[in-house]
């Protein structure tokens, strides 16, 4: 059963002054659409959607929570960005599982950290690169190693216009 997903956010305008402030491109908002529409289709709903604070990962969560049921709640989280601590999203995750059993989660966030919660998550030595829009599907139950069930990306679904 997959209760965690890990995304990364859809494809942003280039480096400004400011990183947290870069907004999605077109091409990242329907990169966000393809993979929200996916995953509407392949999982059952989400109860939580997490987000990075960055406006990027936001604008991609927003996307991601309009395929998901009413009730879905969708949280900003400090840690949630690119350099945050994967030890202290296990520990969020963690709880949040032992106080919901049946809560499913999508994180949205950024590179690296992505590749570090699907590694702290099921096995070390697994750090996917994640091009942008792309997410892991993962079977993961607290004290012990998830499954990385599958890694999709808006490529592999060959939908989108060059």
């Amino acid at each position: 059963m997959v209760n965690i997903v890990i995304m990364r956010h859809g494809e942003a305008e280039p480096l400004t002054k400011q990183d947290s402030q870069r907004q999605l491109t077109s091409r990242g908002k329907r990169e966000a659409l393809q993979m929200a529409q996916w995953l509407q289709n392949c999982y059952s709903a989400f109860t939580d959607v997490w987000t990075s604070p960055y406006l990027r990962a936001g604008q991609t969560a927003e996307i991601m929570l309009s395929k998901q049921s009413s009730e879905c709640l969708l949280q900003t989280h400090d840690e949630l960005v690119p350099d945050g601590n994967p030890l202290l999203l296990l520990d969020l995750i963690d709880t949040k599982l032992a106080a919901e059993p049946d809560a499913r989660i999508l994180l949205v966030s950024h590179m690296p950290l992505v590749s570090f919660l699907v590694e702290i998550l099921t096995q070390p030595g697994q750090t996917p690169v994640f091009s942008t829009a792309s997410l892991c599907c993962i079977d993961y139950q607290p004290a012990s190693r998830g499954r990385l069930l599958e890694k999709v990306a808006p490529q592999d679904l060959a939908m989108l216009p060059g």
